[in-house]
């Protein structure tokens, strides 16, 4: 059998709801998501989850532990990253000629609805090149 998902169900009082509601508003999440995210949490962390106001955690910012956790990220990594959104961006210049070069041909067609189109025409006159 596959895992199966289970409901929990308990009561809090007003002030908490709303505080929950809240909380999920400013994530733009479901107050079920708020719950799943802090099961999630305690379960990776063996039940060892503790909230910390914020004003403990600045006063304790000596301590080697800093929050949030930083992580250092190869040069490498952020090189291919770079590439890569280099890459994504010719690739959308080329999709939105190619799809100026579909809307033409469309718009030929439909102008000429009677006429028989040759592609060997259509080639000749070509405005765009997509490449």
């Amino acid at each position: 059998m596959g895992n199966k998902n289970k409901t929990i169900s308990f009561r809090v009082n007003e002030d908490a709801f709303e505080a929950l509601q809240q909380i999920a508003e400013e994530r733009d999440i479901s107050l079920s998501a708020v719950f799943r995210d802090y099961v999630d949490t305690l379960i990776e962390h063996d039940g060892q989850v503790a909230v910390v106001p914020e004003s403990e955690l600045e006063a304790s910012e000596g301590d080697e532990a800093s929050f949030p956790p930083t992580v250092e990220v190869p040069k490498s990594f952020l090189r291919e990253h770079e590439r890569l959104e280099l890459e994504t961006e010719h690739l959308r210049e080329q999709l939105e000629e190619h799809k100026a070069y579909v809307t033409d041909l469309r718009d030929r067609v439909e102008d000429d609805e009677e006429e028989v189109l040759l592609l060997d025409d259509l080639d000749e006159d070509e405005p765009y090149q997509i490449g």
